[in-house]
C-alpha cells in the first residue's frame, strides 16, 4: 500500500515522500536535464507527487525544466512554489522582495515556466521584514479567489509567523528543514502547526547529503559555502556520517533511507522532500517507505546520533541572521 500524506486541513494529499528539484538547475555543480526529467516521469508514477521548486532556482530555469518534465502528466503532479528570492545575472543574492505588487507579477512568470493554469501551493521563500506578512498573505490570498493559485505556503517562519498568516487565510503547509541533526522545529514550530492543522514539507532531510556522505563537488555546489562542510566542522562531522552509515547497514538500508525513515518515524503526518537529481536517487529514497524504524530504532539512532552531534550551523552566518524561524 503507497503512503500518502494530506497537507493541512483542506491541502492536497500527496505520495508520502516529495520530490526537490533544485539540484536539478545547477546548485549543486552541474546537472543532466534528461536525467532529471526522467527522474521527475519517475516520480509521477506513483503521484500525485508533490514536486518542489522556486522561481529563482537556476533564475527561472528549473520551473521551465519542470513545465517539460509534466506536460500531459499534469493530474499526477502537486506544484509547491517558492518566490521573493532576489539574483543578480551572476547568481548573486540580492535580497528578498514579498510585496503583493511583485509576488503577483512573480505568479504571472511561474505560470507561464511551468506552462499550467494554477500553482498547487505558492509561498514567500523567506519571511521579508520590510512587508507585513498579513500584507503578503492577502495578496495570495488574492490569487487563490481569482483560480491562479490553489493554496497558500509558508517557509522558514518561526510560530508567530504562522499564526498571523493563518488568521488572514489558511496555511497549507510550512515547508521547514528537519533532519537527524536539524531538530529545532521539534521545540516550538511543530507544536504550533498541529495546533493550527498545518502541515509541513521537511526538506534537508539529509542534511543536504551530508548524511548520505555526499561531499560538494566544487566552487559551483554552494553546499562548499556551508559551514557543515567546511573547515573545522568535516572531521566532527564525518565522525557522524560513519556512525549513520554504520547503523544504516546493520539494518540492511542506505543511509539516504535511515535519515528518510527516522523522519517518517518521528513526523508521521508531515511529508519529507527529497532532493533527488537522478532516478536511482529516487528510488533509493522510495525505498524508505517500506523500511520503517521502530520505537527502538528511533531512541538508538538518537542515542547514537544526538541533537547537538554536527558542528556548524545549516546555513552560513549571514541567512541564519535573516531567518524568521530561527528567532
Amino acid at each position: 500500500m503507497t503512503k500518502t500524506t494530506k497537507l493541512g486541513t483542506n491541502g492536497p494529499e500527496v505520495l508520502g515522500i516529495g520530490l526537490g528539484c533544485m539540484g536539478m538547475s545547477g546548485m549543486y555543480g552541474a546537472s543532466d536535464e534528461a536525467e532529471a526529467i526522467r527522474t521527475i516521469h519517475a516520480a509521477t508514477e506513483r503521484g500525485p507527487v508533490l514536486l518542489d521548486t522556486g522561481d529563482f532556482y537556476g533564475m527561472g530555469h528549473n520551473e521551465a525544466l519542470i513545465g517539460r518534465a509534466i506536460e500531459g502528466r499534469r493530474d499526477r503532479v502537486v506544484l509547491s512554489v517558492k518566490f521573493g528570492a532576489l539574483r543578480g545575472p551572476d547568481g548573486s543574492w540580492l535580497g528578498v522582495d514579498n510585496r503583493p505588487s511583485a509576488l503577483k507579477t512573480f505568479a504571472a512568470y511561474s505560470l507561464n515556466r511551468l506552462g499550467v493554469e494554477a500553482i498547487d501551493i505558492y509561498r514567500p521563500a523567506r519571511l521579508d521584514p520590510n512587508v507585513p506578512i498579513e500584507d503578503t498573505v492577502g495578496a495570495i490570498a488574492d490569487l487563490v479567489k481569482a483560480g491562479y493559485v490553489r493554496h497558500l505556503g509558508l517557509s522558514e517562519v518561526g510560530a508567530d509567523t504562522i499564526r498571523r498568516a493563518h488568521a488572514v487565510h489558511p496555511v497549507a503547509d510550512l515547508q521547514i528543514e528537519y533532519a537527524l541533526v536539524t531538530r529545532n522545529p521539534e521545540d516550538s514550530i511543530f507544536p504550533v502547526l498541529d495546533e493550527l492543522g498545518v502541515s509541513a514539507t521537511l526538506y534537508g532531510v539529509l542534511s543536504r547529503g551530508l548524511l548520505g556522505g555526499s561531499t560538494p563537488k566544487g566552487p559551483r555546489d554552494y553546499r562548499a559555502y556551508l559551514p557543515r562542510f567546511t573547515g573545522d566542522h568535516k572531521e566532527r562531522n564525518d565522525a557522524v556520517v560513519d556512525a549513520v552509515r554504520g547503523f544504516a547497514e546493520a539494518r540492511s538500508m542506505t543511509p539516504g533511507q535511515l535519515a528518510i525513515a527516522w523522519a517518517l518515524a518521528k513526523q508521521p503526518a508531515l511529508l519529507p522532500v527529497i532532493g533527488a537529481r537522478t532516478s536511482a536517487q529516487w528510488s533509493d529514497a522510495l525505498g524508505a517507505l517500506d523500511r520503517p524504524l521502530s520505537d527502538a530504532d528511533v531512541t538508538a539512532l538518537e542515542a547514537l546520533v544526538p541533537r547537538d552531534a554536527v558542528g556548524g550551523t545549516r546555513y552560513g552566518a549571514e541567512q541564519m541572521k535573516h531567518l524568521d524561524s530561527e528567532r
